[in-house]
């Protein structure tokens, strides 16, 4: 795991980028504490930052040169199976300097180009020169673990893990009009899209070749992954829970491979416990972590995640932060980010993670699960909402009940009144505007009159095709998840807000060879009228206490409502105040004033994640476009 950067030239103004390479690897040293390097030959230059994981020699830096020094690659990420690669390589003849998994995943490459993407089993994106071609090749994994941001015009492209190393080569941005309906509705940027003009983010299970060889940006690029579908002729039921059970068993033993301290994350759900009791089988001195909100007991999880490290007898360390803790960290945090990236409980996973990092460099956690069993609440809307039934009837008819009761996420009653008004209305919609709905915080109404710029609104539920949430098949919903909230939220979260302390977060859900099995199977194996992730909980019944099963699904959140009303006041006044406002032009006061009203009354709604998407946006703003404010 490490920062990878990377400067393609063109012409002579793309040259005069090449200088600033070390600027981009500075702006990366977080990711990567235990070294850093630059490459530079002709029109190309290559920078790494280095967090050692699988051997930690000098031998194995990177940038790394074939044994010719032709090629070479920069690369962030993990090959799991790099063990069973290396041997089918030496049989081939090649012989090995380092025991990384880097010089396998470049050796693989010399010998059979992209055509080998298919054969890696774990997470990565890497670019890799040829200097007797004069091409950079560039991948992605398959679901967007480990990101890549590229900037393209025709003098140059820049690449990094993450956007602060291209402002570091170029710094000027454009802001990209039609993307900040789509990030304030989500509070992330979708996969796709960029708030910024030029700046893209690679979508996953797709690869890019570039040739610097002259001035015409000469350029290929493919998609070579793509998620399966669902089997017409699927597997038994009880047959598929032994195969889930067996392949999640291997996907935790591969991620288990490590030079370096290997712990788990435990927040007491699911997806998490099962992750750590079957680590355990692998290493019965496993350390596990968890955070705890004594100061927020809805939020709070502590107690479950104590009850399932006693039961698989880790080692088991529970944070305990109060909201002075959580405050003390926000501005930090927001400071971090080069990119708005707005779902609240990174903040919790930032805290979670600078803890975790004084024990260990490595975390195994749950993320993926939820996309891949049908874990979220919006499922079992979902699954309501294409099965006629009582409930839905019950939604239908007391919408005018559900409108006029106080909702919020900070009580157990007011979160349900929350999701019933949320319910009540996308229930009515065809399944594509329905998932968008449920996939954000904003109707369309309400993002017209909150942008001044009405021309430049990007709607998801109108742009979507159609067919991409198919109303006769509940699958195509985790195929939509697995592309949207996974890439662009899920995923971002886990590795940037874990890369920020240096320690890397690995996801057996993820393993490709689990998900492309789950993705095929008919979607009534994982959710009914009684349950969510019905045969995960039936191949891992034996491993966690029942309650760890039988409790209800909740989400990993901080507590923006009491901090907007008390501790926040001012700095929402700061950024969503009349005179920044004015200034900006982006935003129309009158309906930040009603947000705000809203935020502060008894019914406040989802009105404090529209706020905290704003004050993401606004810090980011001001600090790379409004400098002088």
């Amino acid at each position: 795991m490490c920062g990878i950067t990377g400067i393609i030239a063109f012409t002579e103004e793309g040259k005069q980028h090449l200088t600033k390479i070390g600027d981009a690897v500075n702006a990366l040293l977080h990711r990567g504490p235990d070294g850093n390097g630059i490459y530079t030959e002709r029109n190309v230059t290559l920078g790494h930052t280095r967090l050692a994981i699988i051997d930690t020699t000098a031998a194995a830096s990177q940038p790394f040169h074939s044994a010719d020094k032709r090629w070479t690659i920069v690369f962030n990420g993990e090959i799991f199976n790099y063990r069973e690669l290396r041997i089918e390589l030496e049989n081939s003849g090649i012989v090995f300097r380092t025991n990384s998994d880097t010089e396998v995943l470049l050796n693989l490459f010399i010998r059979e180009g992209k055509e080998m993407l298919p054969k890696l089993n774990g997470f990565f994106a890497f670019a890799i020169y040829d200097a007797e071609t004069e091409t950079t090749f560039v991948a992605r994994d398959r679901y967007g673990e480990k990101p890549l941001y590229i900037r393209r015009d025709v003098n140059s492209v820049v690449f990094a893990s993450e956007p602060a190393a291209i402002w570091a080569v170029i710094p000027e941005q454009e802001i990209n009009q039609e993307s900040i309906s789509d990030f304030l509705h989500l509070n992330y940027v979708a996969s796709g899209s960029a708030l910024v003009d030029k700046v893209t983010r690679m979508p996953p299970g797709t690869w890019m070749e570039f040739y610097s060889g002259d001035t015409n940006d000469t350029y290929n690029g493919d998609q070579w992954y793509s998620l399966p579908v669902t089997s017409e002729t699927p597997p038994s039921y009880d047959s598929a829970v032994w195969e889930v059970r067996k392949l999640l068993e291997k996907a935790v033993e591969r991620r288990m491979i490590a030079d370096v301290p290997l712990g788990s994350f435990l927040s007491g759900g699911i997806d998490s416990s099962v992750v750590a009791a079957l680590a355990m089988r692998n290493n019965k001195n496993l350390h596990t972590f968890s955070i705890g909100f004594p100061d927020e007991p809805h939020f709070d999880e502590t107690n479950y995640a104590r009850m399932a490290a006693t039961h698989i007898g880790s080692r088991h360390e529970v944070f305990q932060v109060r909201n002075a803790d959580l405050l003390e960290a926000l501005h930090d945090f927001l400071n971090h980010l080069d990119m708005p990236f707005a779902d609240s409980s990174a903040l919790a996973v930032y805290i979670l993670s600078r803890e975790t990092r004084k024990h260990v460099t490595v975390a195994l956690s749950g993320d993926g699960a939820d996309e891949l069993f049908a874990g979220y609440n919006k499922h079992s809307a979902e699954y309501i909402a294409r099965n006629a039934g009582l409930k839905k009837l019950i939604a239908r008819a007391g919408k005018p009940l559900w409108d006029a009761l106080p909702g919020s996420r900070n009580s157990k009653t007011g979160n349900f009144v929350r999701q019933m008004k949320k319910f009540s209305k996308g229930v009515k919609l065809s399944a594509t505007d329905r998932y968008w709905e449920w996939a954000g915080f904003y109707a369309l109404k309400e993002m017209q009159d909150l942008l001044l710029n009405k021309d430049e609104i990007y709607w998801g539920g109108e742009n979507l095709d159609p067919d991409y949430v198919d109303e006769d098949d509940f699958n195509s919903v985790l195929r939509a998840d697995f592309n949207i909230v996974l890439e662009g939220d899920m995923l971002i979260k886990a590795d940037t807000m874990s890369m920020r302390h240096g320690l890397e977060m690995r996801s057996p859900f993820l393993d490709h060879e689990l998900v492309e099995y789950v993705m095929q199977l008919p979607s009534d194996y994982k959710i009914d009228r009684k349950h969510r992730k019905k045969i995960l909980k039936d191949a891992c019944a034996d491993l966690l206490p029942a309650e760890i099963f039988a409790r209800r699904k909740q989400g990993f959140e901080v507590p923006l409502l009491n901090w907007f009303r008390g501790d926040l006041q001012g700095l929402i006044e700061e950024l969503l105040g009349k005179p920044l406002l004015k200034q900006q032009q982006l935003f129309n006061p009158k309906a930040i004033a009603q947000l705000r009203k809203q935020l502060m009354s008894t019914n406040p709604g989802d009105s404090a994640a529209k706020i905290w998407g704003l004050i993401v946006f606004q810090t980011w703003w001001k600090k790379y476009h409004g400098k002088n404010i």
